[in-house]
C-alpha cells in the first residue's frame, strides 16, 4: 500500500461511505504513510457514524508498519479510532 495505492483506496472507501466497512490487509507487506492516512480517517468517520469498521485480518508486515509509525495493531479499530 504505497503512494501509487492511496487515491484507488480513498474511492474505494469513499464508494461505501455510510455502509458497514470490513478491509482485508493479509496480503499487504508495505504500508506506506499516505495509505495509512487514508485509513485513520476513514476510522474516525466510520466511528464518528457510528458504523462497524474492521480491518481484519492484518499481515504481519501490516502489524509492523503500524508499529514502525508508533501505532498499536488495534489503532485502526472503530473503537480506538
Amino acid at each position: 500500500m504505497d503512494l501509487t495505492e492511496s487515491l484507488p483506496l480513498t474511492v474505494a472507501i469513499k464508494d461505501v461511505v455510510g455502509q458497514p466497512l470490513r478491509l482485508d490487509a493479509s496480503a499487504v507487506d508495505h504500508l506506506g504513510a499516505l495509505c495509512l492516512q487514508v485509513l485513520i480517517a476513514a476510522a474516525r468517520q466510520w466511528q464518528a457514524d457510528q458504523i462497524a469498521f474492521e480491518i481484519a485480518p492484518m499481515s504481519e508486515a501490516f502489524i509492523k508498519a503500524l508499529h514502525n509509525f508508533g501505532l498499536p495493531g488495534s489503532a485502526l479499530t472503530e473503537e480506538a479510532a
